[in-house]
């Protein structure tokens, strides 16, 4: 019977991954890999063999309609990124809505993905967030931040390295050099490492000492 499953992979540390997603990737049919380099690694070093394609944001639309016929052959399908939960700032979400609007089963196991303990690691309200993800580079950056600056719920943002200094600069004009942030980089790795206080002494910390590795920001919401 076709099946799509959506299973996490580990964020950095490969002691992350859960006994039941190994067990799928050994037993479906076909792995959809958002870079199958990356992947290969992660399936050589837990001994799976599973037949391997690409899917990523540059070809999920080209190459769709070929996965969800597979689907619809009988074919049992694992989707995973490179790093944390499909559909999370990463390819996913048109594959699992196609997958829903042609009656297949899908399945997305629990597991690895970063926001929640650099969230639950902040120390800011968890109660109640919003993800934002990768705010805008260029176009409508600042319509973003504007409409941000009356959220009130704690936000989490995704951001490259060299891109840590502008974003924390913005927050301090946005939001204010008060406003609590908590940075967290590369979870689960070896130079894990969480930098908390206001946007001003957050940015100055990264300012004297740029940043290497995956980044989640935590801002508090206003007051």
């Amino acid at each position: 019977m076709s099946k799509l499953y959506l299973v996490p992979t580990p964020i950095g540390n490969l002691k992350d991954i859960t006994l039941r997603a190994l067990e799928v990737l050994k037993e479906v049919d076909l792995i959809l890999a958002e870079d199958t380099r990356t992947s290969g690694k992660l399936l050589k070093h837990f001994s799976i063999s599973t037949s391997s394609q690409s899917y990523h944001m540059h070809n999920e639309h080209k190459v769709l309609e070929g996965i969800i016929n597979k689907l619809k052959n009988g074919t049992t399908i694992a989707l995973i990124s490179d790093a944390g939960t499909p559909a999370i700032s990463d390819p996913g979400f048109l594959l699992t809505r196609a997958a829903i609007e042609n009656n297949i089963e899908i399945e997305c196991l629990p597991g690895a993905t970063a926001f929640v303990p650099a969230l639950v690691n902040s120390g800011l309200p968890n109660d109640k967030f919003v993800f934002e993800g990768f705010l805008p580079v260029k176009k409508g950056r600042q319509t973003r931040l504007t409409f941000l600056t009356q959220e009130t719920r704690t936000m989490i943002f995704y951001e490259s390295p060299h891109k840590l200094i502008k974003t924390l600069t913005d927050f301090c004009v946005y939001f204010g050099e008060e406003r609590l942030v908590s940075v967290s980089r590369e979870l689960t790795k070896l130079y894990e490492e969480t930098i908390r206080g206001t946007a001003k002494e957050v940015l100055e910390h990264y300012t004297r000492k740029p940043p290497k590795g995956e980044l989640v920001l935590v801002v508090g919401g206003k007051k």
